[in-house]
């Protein structure tokens, strides 16, 4: 059995591959879908065409995703800073709270 995160690391690269195929295939039925109609082109031209639609596709792909990762970090960074700036204003507030209290009883006892 995996220990510590390297379940999960593992996982999500096999996820992360599995979609990548995934991605592969479907440009490639794209691209036959594509050429399908183009009954005048040979053999070779098809294929050609074929490679680049797949090219084209994938190279988008990619760059969808790198966007998508770098949006995924910096939303991350700003949840994290948000997150950050909430604690302390928690823990202010429950020292204040803590220090009137105490204060309070103080002042209760030395009346």
């Amino acid at each position: 059995m995996a220990q510590g995160g390297t379940g999960g690391e593992l996982g999500n690269e096999v996820e992360g591959y599995l979609l990548w195929q995934a991605r592969i295939a479907e440009a490639e039925q794209r691209a036959r879908e594509f050429v399908r109609p183009m009954e005048w082109l040979t053999s070779a031209q098809r294929a050609e065409i074929e490679q680049c639609y797949v090219a084209d596709s994938l190279l988008r792909a990619r760059k969808d995703l790198e966007r998508i990762a770098a949006r995924c970090t910096s939303l991350r960074a700003e949840y994290e800073h948000r997150y950050d700036e909430l604690r302390r204003r928690c823990v202010g507030w429950t020292l204040a709270v803590c220090a009137g209290c105490t204060a309070l009883a103080v002042l209760l006892l030395l009346l």
